[in-house]
């Protein structure tokens, strides 16, 4: 008699039927499968994220991103480092570094004017590449959520796309699960590129006022 043994459900009862255990477990195999078929672009766009955020993280890059570094960047040529930190604004954004890291950065190197056009200009090319990005792998997943409140979030998104854009920048400016969930909405570019560029400006020039007024006062000190 062998030690171990695999029992193989019943193919059929005499009437036919397989049994009623078998079925359970077939169907929730089945469920699960459904749901990870639905969801898999959402669960490729948070794997990625998350993958990319752990690299840097262990890696010990993310702790680069200081602001003597970005001034740095800035000032070893004003063209290239510009572009520089065009690039690390966007990288940034999709690790979750805070964006007015890079506002300071830009204002205490460059003055409140140009710091606020130089991040102004980062901040909606960093937004677009992440749209097109997490768009990329998510697509608008979000649509297939069988949720209430985010079913009602979408739909008054649809009704006024540009406007809703324009509030939630000038309220959360280019925080990251913003930029995610927008790309994954379903929303046009169109609106999404109209509502970013509308929204940043007023939350940006704010920011520079402060930088710029705390620069003077530590420099008073």
């Amino acid at each position: 008699m062998p030690i171990f043994s695999i029992r193989v459900p019943r193919q059929a009862d005499a009437d036919g039927a397989p049994p009623s255990l078998y079925i359970a477990l077939v169907e929730a195999i089945g469920v699960r499968m459904s749901l990870l078929l639905k969801y898999q672009r959402l669960i490729a766009a948070l794997a990625f994220l998350a993958i990319l955020f752990a690299v840097f993280r262990l890696s010990g890059l993310k702790d680069q991103f200081t602001i003597e570094f970005l001034q740095q960047q800035i000032l070893s040529n004003r063209l290239q480092g510009l572009l520089v930190f065009v690039l690390l604004f966007v990288l940034g954004n999709l690790i979750q570094i805070p964006g007015w890291l890079f506002l300071a950065a830009a204002v205490l190197t460059l003055g409140r004017g140009l710091g606020g056009i130089a991040t102004y200009v980062a901040a909606s090319i960093s937004c677009v590449a992440s749209f097109f990005i997490i768009r990329f792998l998510g697509g608008d997943v979000l649509r297939k959520l069988d949720n209430r409140v985010a079913i009602d979030l979408l739909r008054r998104l649809d009704r006024r796309p540009v406007t809703s854009i324009v509030l939630l920048r000038t309220l959360f400016q280019t925080v990251p699960a913003l930029n995610y969930a927008l790309a994954m909405s379903g929303v046009k570019f169109r609106a999404y590129l109209a509502g970013t560029l509308l929204g940043l400006p007023l939350p940006i020039m704010l920011y520079c006022l402060f930088f710029d007024y705390l620069a003077k006062m530590l420099t008073l000190n």
